[in-house]
This record gives structure tokens, sequence and C-alpha cells, in this order.
């Protein structure tokens, strides 16, 4: 954060994408972008296997209701779904943490770009990729793979208060900001935002309505370019990184020049 002489704020949240504060409007527009993609993402896993590869929950429900049942296939791949958004999530977890370590200033940056690697392997060959299975569909576990690690990317960033993909939190904290609003408007007989976290209403509903224009937009993309729809995801992911790992570049090669210097 910067002050110029005017005396008015300029935020440049996306140089260094270090943990976000949600209450700035840069920060509140990245998580707005990431929602959209997740959408767009969770719509293109419907397409790929007929099940949205961003719900857990519901695969954990269906996981035990097939295992009772003793239907193991079915419950098989529940499984392997949950295991693969797992992987995903500890992938890109290892990859901020590593990057951190390797004091890389840009780690949020680089693991949203390998996620957009996956993403073109996955819009480039999904449609060979969905004639292989090993008991499940191998564009099942990809999906979750990606959809774990973008999940991983917005929640490390924010520091949990964002998650781009599982939108249940969000949604419960619009009821509960919404009862505040009719409570307190009952007692007042006048509408009033007393007690109300009108940031955290707005936050969540942005969040909300961005993830629910991805899903339409995944869904006509996918209907229109099926696996290929993912490409122009994946350049996104690729922008969003971009000013931030520039920045890192930069940054390196300044220092290169400053240790060649020193040596000589």
């Amino acid at each position: 954060m910067h002050r110029p002489a005017t005396g008015r704020k300029v935020y440049r949240p996306l140089t260094h994408l270090r943990h976000a504060d949600v209450h700035t409007f840069g920060h509140r527009v990245f998580g707005y972008v990431m929602a959209l993609i997740g959408g767009a993402i969770n719509a293109g896993g419907f397409f790929a296997v007929a099940r949205y590869t961003s719900h857990m929950s519901g695969e954990l429900a269906r996981m035990a209701d097939h295992l009772y049942t003793q239907e193991w296939r079915i419950a098989w791949v529940s499984g392997v779904m949950v295991l693969s958004f797992i992987a995903g999530a500890c992938h890109a977890a290892f990859c901020i943490l590593w990057a951190k370590h390797a004091r890389f200033r840009s780690s949020y940056a680089l693991t949203l770009w390998v996620e957009a690697a996956y993403m073109l392997l996955f819009g480039l060959l999904g449609a060979s990729l969905a004639r292989f299975q090993l008991l499940v569909p191998i564009t099942v576990v990809l999906m979750c793979f990606i959809m774990g690690m973008h999940n991983t990317v917005m929640t490390m960033l924010s520091n949990g208060v964002i998650r781009s993909t599982h939108m249940t939190g969000f949604v419960t904290d619009i009821g509960i900001e919404s009862a505040r609003f009719l409570f307190h408007s009952m007692q007042q007989r006048r509408f009033s935002l007393h007690g109300v976290n009108v940031s955290k209403f707005k936050l969540c509903t942005g969040l909300v309505v961005s993830f629910v224009i991805g899903g339409v937009l995944g869904t006509w993309g996918f209907h229109q370019v099926q696996y290929r729809f993912v490409l122009p995801l994946s350049l996104l992911l690729l922008l969003l990184g971009f000013s931030s790992v520039l920045y890192e570049v930069r940054l390196r090669k300044r220092l290169w020049h400053m240790r060649k210097q020193f040596r000589a």
C-alpha cells in the first residue's frame, strides 16, 4: 500500500500475490475471478464425467451410501475422487511451501502456473484421456486433482477466508447476515444494518455470483468446444500470476547482477 501526494490509497495486490487482505478491492476481485474459474472447471468436470468434481461432501456421502449397500465399484470411484482432490490440495500446498522456503516471492503465482499446465494437459488431451480407465476414468482423477489445487491456492493466499470451489460456507454466511438484517430491522421497525457484517455479505455474495457465472460459462463453453474450453481458463490463470512472476524474474536478475559485481 502506498500513499501518493493526493492522500488516496493505491493498491497493488497482484504484484507479489502474498497473503491477501480481503478488505482490499484488488484481492476481492482476484477472489471473484478464482471463484469464476472454479465454477467453470466444475462445469467442465460434469461435462467430462457427469459428476461435479468440487463437491467432496457429496462424494463422501455417496461413498458411505454405497459402502452400506455393498456397491463397491461406485464407492471406489467416490473414494478415488476424494483422494485425488486431497492429492491436488497437497501438491499445491507443497509447491507454495517449497517456493517460500526457496525465498520465491511469487510462490502462489508459480503454483497457479503449475495448475495452468495441468489444465492445458486436460484441454489438449481430454478426449484421448477419456478413453483410458484404471477402474476410474483418468479424466475424473485429473479434474479432481486440479480442483484440489485451485481451492488450495486461494485458501492459503487468503488465510482460509476465501475458498474458490466450495460455496456452502459462503451461502451459509449470506443466510446468517440476512437473518441479522431482518432481526434488527424488525426490532427497530426500519431497515437497519446494525450488527450486519456488510463487507462479509458483499464478499460472500460476490463469490457465489462469480461461481454461478463461471458455471454458466463453463457449461456453454464445454458444449461448444468440449475439452478445449479449458485452454482459455488456463491462459487466464497464467495471466493472473504473470505480474508476480515477472516481478520475481526482475528481482532475481537484479540480485544476480549485484552478486556478479560484488565478486568482480
